[in-house]
């Protein structure tokens, strides 16, 4: 009934379908088990793709050739570059999606991919012979055989739901757990464990009161994610932000006797930078108000999300202190919020490539490895799906470095240092962010894609070109020398110093006033050369400008750490000895005893400092 396939597929979230997608259109035979063909990259939390240090991730999935960015953008319904105000490493891009879309385009581009064969059933167990997988048993009783087996089984393994005191399995609401799969791993000589992640009560949009909120719209010119030529957003909906009060804490707190998670029915952790409202509460008691986000699920749809008030206490209470919020006080509930507890595995077990130590071709990505985000789970997807198809064709492994990618610097702290706690991507967990910017991550990802046959011919090319293009404005800007005569007035007005003889306008687009749209003002056929250039690439030479030295500083530390990387360090080394470590970073290295100062740098509690103070003492 079935072929032997190159690369199965199990779980078709957002993890499942960018490694479904991204085997199959590096050449293999893909099959993508899922147990709804109706839930295909269904977004299980809010609708939206991107943030801070998530943006950067979607861009960098669209520059290997992964397919998030494109869908996002054609599917959103509102765009915002976050973090505006501060340096081009800290912008984010973030869009507010329509959910039915969203999933229906994921499922059409999937579906119009060459190699993906799909299966609607549930995987109950792995074929596992001699330390190798060979394939998947499924509830049907069906065996189906698979060089390489990718699980992304998201938060059904063993999913059990939570609302107050009532609790019932499943992987969402409405949609039964998966079992089998965490028993025979453990047998197999895994260790697992309990995590939980919560949403928010969804509400009928038509019954609040927007006159009571501020308006949140979107970016007057918005961006994209992709590097491809994906629809411009013309038009945009707006989100909008209310605030609870004492009164709504009030009413949840008469809940608090009946919440799973403070009662002890919960044992999994759950996510630090994300907690349920009743968590907020009680751990910021100071506080007398919180941040909601009023969140629209579509284009055409009533639906709306409540950012910022995700919630397991029982149903009663959760309506009860939603109506006290401003603005809702008529709202009509679709749905209450619910907690989720599920099983995860360590990912200290895998290697670099996701390919699990214990079992051969065996990859994990997404939520099974303790990660929470769909962002977060969408790039572990990809490089599963790249290195499962690495293997089945006995090709090299594809691993991407901390200097070279947030999905590096992601999958490096979850191999090396582990996750206790659902694990959320922050830029100030990468140490060269200078250099990882959303805006160039064409040019430091597209190659490598294109190498191992999954960025397409013509990303390269408009890559080379957006280089090429970029050296030649800086070219320019060397060498065109702007005359005080000509400029003054107008550095006058930007409120910032005259110059007294001709300098490059490179020099002057390093001071922080001077943008280079100011430049282009300028009368003659410089403004002209300039205005043949598309933003995306007077951007480029713009930050390349501003942000040279710093640039120039994080590549000197990458190639210092790249040097350093297999700089052992004796089996004995007394720490203690090295008086000027944190003593928290002694206490790590002390315990886990690093075989290399490049081990040492990726310890969690281990500080960059740390990490300086021991290369100085090694090097001595």
């Amino acid at each position: 009934m079935f072929p032997k396939y190159d690369v199965i597929v199990v779980g078709a979230g957002h993890a499942g379908c960018e490694a479904a997608a991204a085997a199959a259109n590096m050449g293999s035979k893909v099959l993508l088990v899922t147990m709804n063909m109706h839930t295909i990259a269904q977004m299980s939390c809010n609708p939206a793709m991107g943030g801070v240090a998530k943006g950067q991730i979607v861009r960098e999935i669209d520059a290997l050739g992964g397919q998030s960015g494109i869908i996002s953008d054609k599917t959103m319904i509102q765009f915002r570059m976050l973090n505006r105000s501060k340096g081009p490493a800290m912008w984010s891009p973030r869009c507010q999606s329509d959910r039915m879309r969203f999933a229906e385009e994921w499922r059409l581009t999937l579906e119009q991919t060459p190699n993906v064969d799909f299966w609607q059933d549930t995987a109950r167990g792995l074929i596992v012979k001699n330390g190798q997988v060979f394939g998947i048993k499924t509830s049907l009783g069906i065996e189906i055989e698979g060089k390489t087996v990718v699980l992304t089984n998201g938060t059904f393994l063993n999913g059990l739901i939570h609302i107050g005191e009532k609790n019932f399995g499943g992987g969402r609401v409405g949609e039964r757990a998966a079992t089998g799969i965490t028993e025979q791993l453990v047998e197999l000589g895994f260790d697992s464990g309990r995590m939980k992640t919560g949403t928010p009560p969804r509400v009928d949009g038509r019954s609040l009161d927007y006159n009571r909120m501020e308006e949140q719209p979107g970016d007057e010119n918005p961006a994209k994610f992709s590097y491809t030529q994906t629809p411009a957003l013309e038009h945009q909906r707006s989100c909008w932000i209310t605030y609870t009060n004492e009164d709504v804490h009030a009413v949840l707190r008469t809940g608090f006797d009946k919440s799973p998670m403070f009662s002890g029915r919960i044992k999994g952790l759950g996510p630090r930078y994300c907690p349920s409202v009743e968590d907020k509460i009680n751990r910021f008691a100071d506080k007398d108000r919180h941040q909601i986000f009023v969140e629209p699920e579509g284009w055409n749809t009533v639906e709306i999300y409540v950012n910022g008030f995700s919630t397991s206490l029982p149903e009663d209470v959760q309506y009860k202190a939603l109506r006290l919020i401003p603005g809702f006080e008529n709202a009509k509930m679709f749905r209450p919020g619910y907690a989720i507890e599920y099983d995860y595995f360590p990912p200290t077990q895998l290697k670099l490539t996701l390919e699990t130590h214990l079992v051969k071709n065996l990859f994990f990505a997404g939520q099974i490895n303790g990660t929470t985000g769909y962002e977060e789970a969408a790039c572990q997807g990809l490089m599963a799906g790249i290195n499962a198809h690495q293997n089945a064709h006995e090709l090299d492994s594809f691993v991407l470095k901390r200097s070279e990618a947030y999905i590096g610097v992601l999958i490096d702290d979850l191999v090396n240092k582990g996750t206790e706690e659902p694990y959320r991507m922050f830029t100030s967990r990468a140490e060269y962010r200078t250099l990882l910017r959303q805006d160039n991550a064409d040019i430091r990802l597209t190659e490598k894609g294109h190498n191992i046959g999954l960025a397409e011919e013509s990303r390269l090319l408009r890559v080379r070109e957006k280089v090429a293009n970029t050296d030649l404005i800086l070219k320019e800007l060397k060498t065109t020398k702007a005359q005080p005569e000509d400029i003054n007035t107008q550095l006058i007005e930007l409120g910032t110093a005259t110059i007294r003889e001709k300098q490059p306008l490179y020099q002057l687009l390093k001071r922080p006033d001077i943008e280079i749209e100011d430049i282009k003002k300028l009368k003659g056929s410089f403004a002209e050369f300039l205005n043949k250039f598309d933003d995306e690439t007077l951007e480029q030479a713009m930050i390349t400008i501003k942000y040279e030295s710093y640039i120039e500083k994080e590549r000197l530390m990458v190639d210092k750490m790249n040097r350093l990387e297999d700089l052992e360090i004796i089996p004995n080394f007394d720490y203690d000895r090295v008086s000027a470590l944190s003593f928290e970073g002694r206490q790590k290295l002390k315990s886990i005893r690093p075989g290399t100062l490049g081990q040492a740098s990726r310890i969690s509690g281990v500080s960059p400092s740390d990490v300086s103070v021991l290369m100085v003492y090694l090097g001595r």
